[in-house]
């Protein structure tokens, strides 16, 4: 789905990100922005900073900032689509779509249609099951019996699906509603002979966990049996709103406590989330039956930058542990955590905190396998190091492994770790991994060069996709671009409405200047006929792709960092600088006059009615440095 640039800087001229924000983190006011704290990490005193008339939010402790979109993607997980769509509703706007024949946006409305409906038939069919477990004193026992309150079940929504065939034939009116099989709800079967149709409950006898998207949707289910039957768990089928492969169990209810706790701890179980999350560490999360994924990694680090996998001890466990190595190390860059948490053979986290206690837990868990630790020992697994043969067999394994690394300095410590352990300089270890370019001239292989060209995964949105922001230091005092052309340029784009008291003068001096200022401008005031003032967040998304977009991002790169200026201070040192612009202008047209008067005598005049106007603007009080 494309989304017009003019839309989105339309959306977030509109929106209020203290009112987004606000919904979100606690807010107090101070001095002329809004204080609370940080969401993005934990901090006990507040430095996370709301400017309602720069429509910014950043945080000095972590450096995280942005606008209401970006804060939408990185404190609720969505993505920029969705951003924008949750967006746009809450304000009541229709989100138009690029390059899309009316045949695509009919089907686009009607597969959003179809989700919203498959959502409240799951909602509707889990708050029967929230009913019916209340009607179980069988399926309480169970929940209590694993340890598990009243409070932290209603926290997850848990339910119970009862016996019988057809329980869900006295909540829904039409059972043969088609929207019950396509929700996963109900298991339609055709006899082949007859052609005969059967309908029957998925879930039957089984406590049930609803499966939430990061809004909170409900999407599918997760049932367990209460006894030993196969099989023990049970997951909704693929649908329209549920892929195993993209969703997280728990993740919805974690986001907070993955800011508090500053890692995400994913295992194998509902139950194993629920307990942990009963026991104090509501950071965890799990995979639905399935591997974890590339997407469900990219999921996570949009929360966290550190990651724990918790096993079990045993081949089993080891061999899961090796499938998510794989999947990680795509994503391990040098300002994120990913560790491997293996527990006793015969305890899994729920049980080895009940006989242990939290504190021996959170110490294994600090003392989990590093990545780069359980890359080697995966590498080395069969081989003996004590020989040439057992050590070349160590670097093949490796190579694939190290070169799923992102470019950076642990990529670069673990070639020379392999290549210590294989009795090489890291030199001729990647010359033998990559002989064709050790070929060329005797050059170094440039497999692991910095490649900070490279677009990220939103088009260069937000800055925070793969990479950490690192905290600037507050500045002091304003820092001023070089130029006055520079300086004007930046007042500008950050108090745009300053142009409506312009006079027409001003605007020539400014429209007029020689590229890439003069540009800016004319674009700057073709913006405001067409939109009326708008902050900078809505003019930044205006620039993208325009030739003045390199010049403004340039000016206005620490922007959301410089302390405010109040209207009227702003208004001054603006009106100074025109001022000091004017003059030289005035100096400029002076000289020019001085060289026409050799051949037009009327010339003079105009010399001396120029001078005049120099002397008085340079005679003004100057209001600002």
């Amino acid at each position: 789905m494309s989304i017009p640039q003019t839309f989105v800087q339309e959306l977030l001229a509109r929106a209020d990100v203290v009112e987004i924000v606000g919904r979100y983190v606690q807010l107090k006011k101070g001095g002329a922005n809004f204080m609370g704290l940080c969401p993005f990490h934990g901090e006990k005193s507040p430095s996370f900073s709301v400017s309602p008339s720069k429509q910014f939010y950043h945080c000095f402790g972590c450096g995280k900032s942005g606008d209401a979109i970006s804060f939408l993607m990185e404190h609720a997980g969505m993505s920029f689509v969705e951003a924008v769509q949750d967006l746009a509703q809450q304000y009541g706007l229709q989100v138009p779509e690029d390059d899309a024949s009316p045949q695509d946006r009919a089907r686009a409305l009607e597969q959003r249609q179809k989700q919203s409906t498959l959502n409240s038939v799951l909602e509707k069919a889990g708050d029967a099951y929230k009913k019916q477990l209340k009607e179980s004193p069988r399926a309480v026992d169970y929940l209590k019996g694993r340890g598990l309150s009243g409070e932290i079940a209603k926290q997850f929504g848990l339910g119970y699906a009862p016996e019988g065939w057809r329980s869900l034939a006295s909540v829904f009116a039409n059972y043969d509603d088609p929207l019950l099989v396509e929700s996963g709800l109900v298991i339609l079967n055709v006899d082949e002979a007859s052609g005969e149709e059967k309908r029957y409950d998925r879930f039957r006898d089984r406590i049930m966990f609803p499966i939430r998207n990061i809004k909170g949707e409900c999407i599918g289910f997760g049932g367990r049996v209460l006894g030993d039957d196969k099989p023990k768990y049970l997951n909704s089928p693929e649908t329209p709103v549920f892929s195993k492969g993209r969703e997280l169990y728990g993740l919805f209810e974690a986001r907070s406590a993955l800011n508090d706790q500053g890692y995400a701890l994913v295992t194998e179980g509902y139950m194993d989330v629920v307990a942990l999350a009963q026991l104090g560490f509501a950071n965890a999360v799990a995979t639905l039956g399935t591997a974890c994924t590339a997407e469900h990694l990219h999921k996570l680090f949009r929360f966290t930058d550190a990651v724990v996998f918790s096993f079990d001890g045993d081949a089993a466990g080891r061999r899961a542990a090796r499938k998510a190595l794989d999947g990680a190390l795509p994503f391990a860059t040098d300002v994120r955590s990913v560790k491997f948490l293996f527990l006793p053979p015969e305890h899994d986290p729920d049980s080895f905190i009940r006989e242990f206690g939290k504190d021996a837990f959170a110490r294994y868990v600090s003392e989990a396998v590093p990545l780069s630790r359980f890359l080697i020992d995966a590498a080395r697994e069969g081989c003996d190091l004590n020989t040439a043969e057992g050590r070349a067999h160590f670097a093949s394994n490796a190579k694939p492994l190290w070169l799923l690394l992102p470019e950076g300095a642990l990529k670069l410590q673990l070639l020379s770790e392999i290549a210590d352990l294989v009795q090489l300089s890291a030199r001729e270890l990647t010359e033998v991994w990559h002989p064709a370019v050790a070929g060329k001239g005797g050059a170094k292989s440039r497999s692991y060069e910095k490649r900070s060209d490279l677009p990220n995964e939103y088009g260069g949105y937000s800055q925070n996709s793969s990479k950490k922001s690192v905290a600037r230091p507050r500045l002091s005092g304003r820092a001023r671009p070089i130029s006055r052309a520079d300086y004007a340029a930046r007042l500008l784009l950050g108090d745009m409405a300053a142009l409506e008291v312009l006079s027409a003068e001003d605007h020539s001096l400014l429209c007029d200047l020689p590229e890439p200022h003069g540009p800016l401008f004319v674009w700057l005031e073709n913006q405001l006929h067409e939109h009326g003032p708008q902050a900078w967040v809505a003019l930044r998304e205006g620039l993208r792709g325009q030739p003045q977009e390199e010049l403004a991002v340039r000016l206005m790169s620490d922007y959301e960092l410089a302390d405010p200026l109040q209207s009227d201070e702003a208004s001054n040192e603006l009106r100074d600088l025109l001022n000091r612009m004017l003059v030289e202008k005035l100096k400029v047209q002076e000289t020019e006059a001085i060289q026409a008067a050799k051949a037009d005598p009327g010339a003079l005049q105009r010399y001396r009615e120029l001078q005049a106007r120099r002397f008085k603007l340079e005679s003004l009080p100057v209001r600002a440095d």
